[in-house]
């Protein structure tokens, strides 16, 4: 029997038959996978609390060389995250998290860098972190990790590099930053000030760890919000299911 431990986040449980469960979980060093636990509905002993939405587990699993349904053995619950069923708040942007990277990154993608990114939301978000924030952080990066990183480096209509002074533009349609004599702004072009331009930057590039203590004022939050959305809705091609019930 070829089976695997991987730490895992349950992302979505499904009934499937009389008594097993059908698992979408993301793992540190296979990326996202789905498996069926047999009696999962049932078992107290080989996954006790630990088959629930959103939670950490140390999951043993059956490796398949075909097709992509795994077959769950065991696991053991490392953090069940509480505080992201606390709220209406908190549970749809834990909803929405998962959706988002449901979608950047297909089944079998492995990518640690999100697995990490995807357990340190969560666990800023049991903490009570705040939920506008938060989401900042998780889209910008997860978009980055995700291969649509914003270019703030240099204008895309004439090239020169930006400076970080003055306001910027930004367009959608190339994913990145122009110059106010190239670009004017708009409703689908908003803009950006110098020091936004400097965090929203940082932010992508920075370990959660360091973005989660910069300090976002009203201001940033407000220029950054409008620029990721139409960055996410352009690139991915839609608006996510689970937006409605942040926005």
């Amino acid at each position: 029997m070829n089976t695997h431990i991987s730490p895992a986040i349950i992302m979505r449980i499904k009934e499937f038959g009389e008594s097993d469960l059908l698992v979408t979980f993301f793992t540190s060093d296979r990326g996202r996978l789905k498996g069926v636990a047999k009696g999962g509905r049932k078992s107290q002993k080989r996954f006790a609390n630990c088959l629930d939405l959103f939670c950490l587990a140390n999951l043993e699993y059956e490796l398949k060389r075909k097709g992509d349904l795994h077959f769950l053995h065991s696991c053991k619950l490392v953090h069940a995250f509480p505080g992201l069923r606390s709220d209406f708040t908190s549970l749809s942007l834990a909803s929405y998290i998962i959706e988002l990277t449901e979608i950047l990154f297909p089944l079998g993608v492995t990518d640690k860098e999100m697995f990490e990114l995807l357990n340190n939301a969560f666990v800023a978000l049991n903490e009570g972190g705040k939920t506008d924030i938060l989401r900042i952080l998780f889209e910008a990066k997860a978009m980055a990790l995700g291969g649509y990183k914003i270019n703030l480096e240099k204008c895309c209509g004439c090239g020169r590099p930006y400076a970080g002074e003055g306001r910027a533009v930004f367009k959608r349609n190339k994913g990145c930053i122009a110059c106010l004599k190239c670009e004017r702004e708009s409703k689908h072009s908003p803009g950006l000030g110098p020091d936004t331009v400097k965090v929203l930057k940082l932010i992508q590039a920075s370990p959660w760890s360091e973005a989660e203590k910069m300090d976002l004022n009203d201001e940033m939050i407000r220029e950054i919000k409008p620029v990721i959305k139409l960055h996410m809705e352009y690139r991915i091609g839609r608006r996510l299911k689970t937006a409605e019930y942040l926005d």
